[in-house]
């Protein structure tokens, strides 16, 4: 890893001009060398006098919308010993990312008015723009509905009670007809807890080499099926989040064929990971839904080349040291993301078949459609949000390399290229790798 320190930034220019890039804008279909001009933290076509501006030498750099992350866990309120507002922002603009929507898997959750306004008064000030997807149930208790319109109210960009599914059918179509209402998402976190009840890992060859209890791909997948019916009898638009399996493709592919209001998204883990990893026990390799094998790898890949998933996600998930350090039957699910979510990216995905801004589209356009957000362009008068990314940074990951104040990546160790350089939030540069020297 480079001797050169990075560091968040709070600077904020009146004009800044981002010279000499390549611009990947795949809401515009925009792929060129071209200037990036700021004036007053909106992108402008041109600056309206002559005056002094700071300049940015982009050369060699790519800039792109600002990236957006829509399944990040903040664990604030409840658990700021493994993650807060504060530190996931940090951790978001270290990673490109210039909006994140949050879970509201929290303590208490964020299924009410005040539990929300909290979450978005503690953003006031973040590095990064801070969206909040609220709770379906009340408590997470999938036995009855939040308060969905005071929330929708309230800025709740979406609907979900991600980490457990709405296992109650007649409630999840209920919250599918009242999200109609409001024009929001019901985020779907798929899984038949009965079918994956105790399980640990991917159920298959290697669970049963390790003696490991298995969680099944139909656990995703019947639930996937379940949704999809629903959406289609209720009209309303339904996201399938963290897909891992090729039967969950496949299902949300045809879904989509019979025009029912369906995105998904898959994760950077589910992407280039498999359940060998786990051969090992290490923890961190431990997140649900599973690490599956090398055909559903496979199979999602080619899911966002045709387009039938639309976004990319780290479901950020951060746990204290002492948790995931227990045995892998006791240890919690999840791994942290938003720092490496575009260096692994950049590393295994880019080839001629899944072409760089196809790759920033799933970051940008993708999920800012799906959640509504009037970002991830680079239009003239829109809010200045821009990732300028180097893709020859070499990185090798290691626990000191993360802002987040968890360390479970299942990264650690690997040698990456690609990671972003500057990370701006409406005209500010929140961000800049290399900042400073760690020497002295």
């Amino acid at each position: 890893m480079s001797k050169e320190k990075s560091e968040i930034r709070n600077q904020k220019s009146e004009k800044l001009l981002i010279a000499g890039g390549r611009v990947i804008d795949p809401a515009s279909g925009t792929d060129k060398v071209a200037d990036v001009k700021i004036e007053d933290g909106v992108i402008v076509k041109d600056f309206s006098a002559r005056s002094a501006f700071e300049t940015i030498d982009a050369k060699g750099l790519i800039v792109t919308p600002g990236l957006i992350d829509m399944h990040v866990h903040l664990r604030e309120p409840g658990r700021e010993d493994e993650e807060t507002i504060e530190t996931g922002a940090q951790a978001a603009a270290a990673g490109g990312f210039t909006t994140i929507a949050c879970m509201p898997n929290t303590s208490p959750p964020i299924d009410n008015r005040s539990v929300l306004e909290y979450v978005t008064d503690k953003a006031v000030g973040a590095a990064v723009n801070v969206k909040v997807v609220a709770a379906i149930t009340a408590g997470l208790a999938g036995e009855r509905l939040s308060e969905m319109g005071d929330l929708a109210n309230a800025g709740a960009v979406g609907f979900s009670d991600d980490g457990r599914p709405v296992a109650n059918s007649a409630l999840m179509r209920l919250a599918l007809e009242y999200s109609k209402v409001f024009d929001l998402p019901i985020i779907s976190h798929a899984e038949d807890i009965f079918l994956s009840k105790d399980g640990v890992m991917h159920e298959g060859f290697i669970s049963t080499q390790l003696g490991l209890k298995g969680i099944p791909a139909a656990a995703e997948e019947t639930m996937i099926a379940r949704d999809i019916i629903l959406a289609e009898l209720t009209g309303a638009r339904l996201h399938i989040t963290h897909v891992s399996t090729a039967g969950g493709v496949a299902l949300i592919r045809a879904g989509k064929l019979r025009g029912i209001k369906i995105t998904a998204d898959v994760t950077p883990h589910h992407l280039v990971l498999t359940d060998e990893n786990l051969k090992g026990y290490d923890t961190n390799y431990k997140v649900n839904p599973p690490l599956r094998t090398q055909a559903d790898n496979v199979a999602l890949l080619e899911g966002l080349i045709n387009g039938d998933l639309d976004a990319i996600v780290s479901d950020h998930a951060p746990h204290a040291a002492q948790e995931k350090e227990q045995e892998i039957e006791a240890a919690p699910f999840g791994a942290i993301g938003l720092q490496t979510t575009v260096p692994v990216l950049l590393t295994h995905l880019l080839s001629s078949h899944f072409d760089l801004p196809a790759l920033i589209g799933k970051l940008t356009v993708g999920p800012a459609g799906i959640l509504g957000l009037r970002a991830g362009t680079l239009g003239s008068g829109e809010a200045a949000d821009i990732t300028l990314i180097d893709p020859k940074a070499k990185l090798k990951i290691e626990p000191g390399y993360f802002l987040s104040k968890s360390r479970n990546s299942a990264f650690i160790g690997s040698d990456l290229v690609g990671s972003a350089k500057y990370t701006i939030v409406g005209g500010r540069i929140v961000f800049e790798a290399g900042g400073r020297s760690n020497e002295g």
